[in-house]
């Protein structure tokens, strides 16, 4: 029997960055790609199993963190990260055939767009007014729908896909943008470790207190475990409460990263783990001697000797 096609989620409509960034996932070459609006609506068809995974954008080098997505992985149970993909991240700005730049008092585009494109729209379209959209290639594909926008900022790709007109071109504020998207599943027993793995992460303070984020720092920095990424974001249960989106080079199956989670388990009211998994850049990570796996297991070896009562 034929094997059966396999949906998968993204950020649409078609010739969005997320839809580049699966199109670097092998598994989803010639299976079904489901558009969708926005990232609730993504990870509720995995959750729903409409589809078994979803691409999503989760951090900009430019802008940080993205806080849709990171609240959704802090709140929606059973969801895990398979993989992450990093897309370099352009745009231009597009309008309808007949119009020039001169035209231009209104801009639709994406907020997180928009932010990344902010200091050139100032430039060269100082009394602009800003329309938000869903996606990138919405914003484009509103200039078709109704007059409320004279142009929009869009991917370089859009006009492939739509009868539109380039006003300017590299209008990003920054030419080495990157996206970070990752590719979230349901929760699933965690692949081997490759040595150039990344582990995700959500946790709590116990309270808020002077010392609290440093006595959960030390979890991870006495066991020589590197943090690439560290963002708050507000609980919402109270003014003050936050919790912290992490991220740390290496596996889970790593006896350091294994060894940082119990002491945050130990520490934190609740730690979300949202998976280990390979790298998009491939890098090893390198671990000095101290704190490589032989050096955790020769530790544990010792304590269980001096509690046998064997000869040291």
């Amino acid at each position: 029997m034929p094997e059966e096609t396999r949906t998968y989620s993204f950020l649409g409509p078609a010739g969005t960055f997320t839809e580049a960034a699966l199109a670097q996932v092998p598994e989803a070459d010639g299976q079904q790609w489901r558009s969708v609006n926005n990232v609730g609506e993504a990870l509720d068809d995995v959750v729903t199993g409409r589809s078994v995974a979803a691409m999503i954008a989760i951090e900009n080098s430019i802008e940080g963190g993205v806080s849709a997505t990171q609240d959704a992985l802090a709140t929606i149970p059973g969801l895990r990260i398979v993989g992450e993909y990093l897309v370099p991240v352009n745009f231009v700005l597009v309008a309808r055939p007949g119009t020039s730049i001169d035209d231009v008092r209104v801009v639709n585009a994406h907020p997180v767009a928009y932010a990344q494109c902010h200091k050139w729209l100032d430039r060269a379209l100082p009394s602009h007014g800003h329309i938000p959209a869903t996606s990138n290639v919405a914003a484009a594909a509103s200039l078709f729908i109704d007059d409320s926008a004279d142009a929009a900022v869009a991917p370089p790709t859009i006009t492939a896909h739509h009868d539109l007109v380039v006003l300017a071109e590299n209008i990003g504020d920054n030419p080495n943008a990157v996206t970070r998207f990752v590719l979230v599943s349901r929760t699933a027993p965690t692949p081997p470790a490759t040595g150039a793995d990344k582990t995700s992460l959500i946790a709590e303070l116990p309270d808020d207190r002077a010392g609290a984020l440093l006595e959960m720092l030390e979890q991870f920095a006495t066991r020589g475990v590197n943090m690439s990424l560290l963002e708050s974001r507000p609980i919402g249960d109270a003014m003050g409460r936050y919790r912290f989106v992490i991220d740390l080079d290496g596996h889970i199956l790593d006896e350091r990263v294994a060894d940082a989670l119990l002491g945050l388990k130990r520490f934190s009211p609740r730690v979300t783990f949202l998976g280990s998994y390979p790298r998009a850049d491939h890098q090893a990570i390198e671990v000095t001697g101290r704190y490589g796996d032989e050096a955790f297991i020769e530790a544990r070896d010792w304590l269980r000797a001096l509690i046998a009562g064997e000869p040291q």
